[in-house]
């Protein structure tokens, strides 16, 4: 046995740690991980499978599929572009339309999750962090009682359980699925209905079209994706229509019904309205902070009023000594933005660098089809701290691939400005590749890059990210 692996037990027997890490999704890892890289004695308390929602019901198995969808769209194109399969005696013919054998697919899609998990388990061993296969509740603000009789002490315990996606209360609510069941259907359903027109949403309704399924989304809002730019968004909103997704905007969904009795639902919406069968409906409303059963109240923790622990810009809460990061925590709800958080929570609280995150400037990604990614200021946000001190480019063009195919998607990228120096403090981007190019403009905004910056930089070509640096 290691001497960590020693220390980690002959603490666990002590039941003494410096720090106790509840939920072992991103949050709480990348906590673990860097406070142990201090040399803080550390547990982690995590009753089901590592790496949270993310790893195992989210962001990974959300991109695989993503992935396989934007394969299967590439191989609907090959066909327009010359590509021939070979037929019987060499005789050629046009690509058949490609389609997912899934439970092929989700093989590689767990193998890859599996070797995650493996990975994860062999650093928190290394770095002597002790395990704990079980739910824990806070009796004070350094106990922590868990299911299994353990009792663990520490200086300090750091909050990071996350959230899960519910069913609105609306009559037949159990007739439709969540965001989790996704991730255990085996084939694409014919009809599918999504409720929520958010990042969820947007993101299962693009690659379920892509998949095979005929999509209709019935979002309560006027328009998708409410916190992204007007523009980008109704862009995406015509690519979505053009691909064959149906949407119902401003349509409130009252009740489910049973259609028959093979598990088909109906939609009836506000007024009386009521939809075609569905083979299958997925809510996509929103995610709860899981913050039920951990005894945070009971010390005095504040919670918002959906639930979320309430967090300062170190991400301390209301109770000394108690800390929150990710989604269970009044912060954008962003794996990376949990990650940070917490490595530079634990460095402040373990070596002495007082590192804080910024909540501003953070780029995030729809994986929508074409992918969406912004960074910073929308325009709207922008003329409303502003006014008239903000300049606006865009430039709307079909990528190359898509022209060539003679495709019907379009991508859209804007720049806002301000000043007279022109500064950027927005990128707003649409279109293939949207999600690679977006990290290295993130830093450019940062840094303060202006309008000039970006014009000085000599462009790549041909690409569609030479759009950013050319808009004029």
């Amino acid at each position: 046995m290691s001497p960590a692996s020693t220390d980690a037990t002959s603490a666990l027997m002590r039941r003494e740690f410096d720090l106790v890490v509840i939920g072992g999704g991103s949050g709480g890892l990348a906590a673990a991980f860097r406070a142990a890289e201090h040399g803080a004695r550390v547990a982690l308390v995590e009753p089901g499978a590592l790496g949270g929602t993310c790893v195992n019901a989210g962001c990974v198995p959300k991109k695989a599929m993503w992935l396989a969808a934007d394969i299967g769209r590439h191989l609907c194109m090959a066909g327009d572009l010359g590509f021939m399969a070979a037929g019987a005696e060499g005789a050629v013919q046009p690509l058949p339309a490609a389609q997912l054998d899934w439970p092929t697919f989700i093989v590689h899609r767990q193998r890859y999750i599996a070797a995650i998990h493996g990975i994860y388990a062999r650093r928190l061993d290394d770095a002597g962090i002790a395990v704990i296969p079980s739910r824990g509740r806070l009796l004070d603000a350094r106990t922590v009682a868990c299911e299994d009789g353990e009792t663990l002490h520490a200086e300090r315990v750091l909050i990071a359980t996350g959230g899960h996606p519910f069913r609105p209360d609306i009559s037949g609510a159990d007739l439709g699925g969540v965001s989790d069941d996704f991730f255990h259907w085996t084939a694409a359903p014919p009809r599918v209905a999504i409720v929520g027109g958010g990042y969820i949403g947007v993101e299962l309704a693009g690659l379920l079209q892509a998949l095979g399924s005929r999509v209709e989304m019935f979002v309560r809002g006027p328009r998708l994706l409410p916190e992204f730019d007007t523009d980008v968004v109704d862009q995406l909103a015509e690519d979505y229509r053009q691909a064959g997704v149906r949407m119902h905007l401003q349509t409130d969904v009252e009740a489910l019904e049973a259609a028959d009795a093979d598990g088909g639902v109906v939609v009836r919406s506000a007024g009386g309205a009521r939809s075609e069968r569905f083979d299958a409906l997925l809510f996509a409303t929103g995610r709860r902070p899981n913050t039920a059963g951990l005894g945070l109240e009971d010390i005095g923790v504040q919670l918002d009023r959906r639930g979320h622990v309430v967090v300062d810009d170190g991400n301390a809460t209301s109770v000394d000594g108690v800390f929150a990061v990710g989604d269970v925590a009044t912060e954008p709800a962003l794996t990376p933005v949990a990650i940070a958080a917490a490595r530079r929570l634990m460095d402040r609280l373990y070596a002495g660098r007082d590192r804080r995150l910024s909540r501003s400037d953070i780029p995030t990604v729809v994986f929508s089809h074409p992918p969406l990614g912004q960074v910073g200021l929308t325009e709207a946000e922008a003329r409303a701290r502003h006014g008239d001190a903000v300049h606006v480019l865009q430039t709307r063009f079909r990528p190359m691939l898509h022209s060539l195919a003679d495709d019907h998607q379009r991508s859209l990228f804007k720049l806002v400005c301000i000043g007279p120096e022109r500064r950027v403090v927005g990128v707003h981007l649409l279109g293939e590749g949207a999600d690679e190019i977006l990290q290295g403009f993130a830093v450019a905004v940062r840094l303060g890059a202006t309008l000039q910056d970006f014009h000085d930089t000599v462009a790549i070509h041909p690409t569609s990210a030479e759009e950013v640096v050319l808009m004029r």
